[in-house]
């Protein structure tokens, strides 16, 4: 399912890469979690099949695991709300009621690893967001940093900046937290990974406000906002394979079409692509995947 249709039971106010967010009241929305996938920015004109229930699952079990408070509002969206019965298979297994926060306006990322655009600066600079980095070489690990970028507007790119820049868009006291919070986040669930086979590279928090609270939202620590690798065949000094979009990537390039607007995907990269999605679950969380 690559979109969702309400038919006005609930205004949609946003409709991002994968997500479409529902205004449920003053203080709830609902996020449902499509099957659209993008690369190189552009989205596909089809998706993968059940991808949305995938990264559901996969931000509840981390939701529960990581010691901060979220935005999930938990319990049976089809009871809280009986006006969704009708859409139940647009919905069931894809949605998340969450509290409407405050959004902190910053891609708090967190990198473990000297890889993807980190790498690239890197080489130019010895740094990565204008941080200095010792001698190291593609996909070693280092001391966890954070690396923050813009929260750009839909249609826009995130830009990286340094931390200097981050401590003026939400202040410095706001902004030492928020490295802290998501250093320490990063760090438990890349320890906890790594004992399922996983290296957890890097990975995008989002955060709000509930108050003075620092609350963690959106999706965690999913294919889409992190950066996994196989740990059995890792090798530092190269470029690795991830759990993500690595098949569609590599075709979309192969193919010349890297950043074109509406491209499909052929049906071996949708199952390919779908496989890495499902391995990560089931590594991660030790559940099997069920459709």
């Amino acid at each position: 399912m690559t979109s969702t249709n309400l038919e006005g039971t609930f205004p949609l106010i946003a409709k991002g890469k994968v997500r479409d967010i529902y205004q449920v009241d003053d203080n709830t929305l609902l996020f449902v979690a499509t099957d659209r996938i993008s690369a190189y920015d552009v989205i596909m004109s089809n998706g993968i099949p059940n991808k949305g229930k995938i990264l559901t699952k996969l931000s509840e079990f981390w939701f529960d695991f990581l010691p901060i408070e979220n935005h999930l509002i938990k319990g049976d969206i089809f009871q809280k709300y009986p006006q969704l019965e009708p859409y139940r298979n647009q919905l069931e297994g894809r949605s998340l009621l969450v509290r409407k926060l405050k959004l902190i306006p910053l891609e708090v990322i967190v990198r473990g690893y000297i890889t993807g655009s980190g790498w690239k600066e890197y080489q130019k600079s010895k740094t990565v967001h204008g941080i200095p980095i010792g001698d190291v070489v593609e996909s070693q690990q280092i001391t966890p940093i954070f690396t923050p970028s813009t929260k750009a507007e839909q249609g826009e790119h995130d830009e990286n900046i340094t931390k200097e820049q981050a401590d003026k868009i939400v202040g410095k006291e706001l902004c030492d937290r928020i490295e802290k919070i998501a250093i320490d986040l990063y760090t438990k669930a890349r320890d906890y990974a790594a004992t399922k086979g996983i290296i957890i590279a890097d990975t995008k928090f989002e955060f709000g406000l509930d108050g003075d609270n620092i609350v963690l939202v959106d999706e965690v620590l999913t294919p889409d906002s992190s950066r996994f690798w196989n740990a059995t065949k890792y090798e530092v000094g190269k470029s690795q394979d991830s759990y993500d979009k690595q098949f569609l990537r590599d075709w979309l390039t192969s193919n010349g079409v890297a950043g074109k607007d509406g491209v499909a995907m052929p049906e071996d990269i949708v199952t390919e692509t779908k496989s890495k999605y499902v391995e990560a679950y089931e590594n991660l969380t030790g559940d099997k995947w069920q459709e």
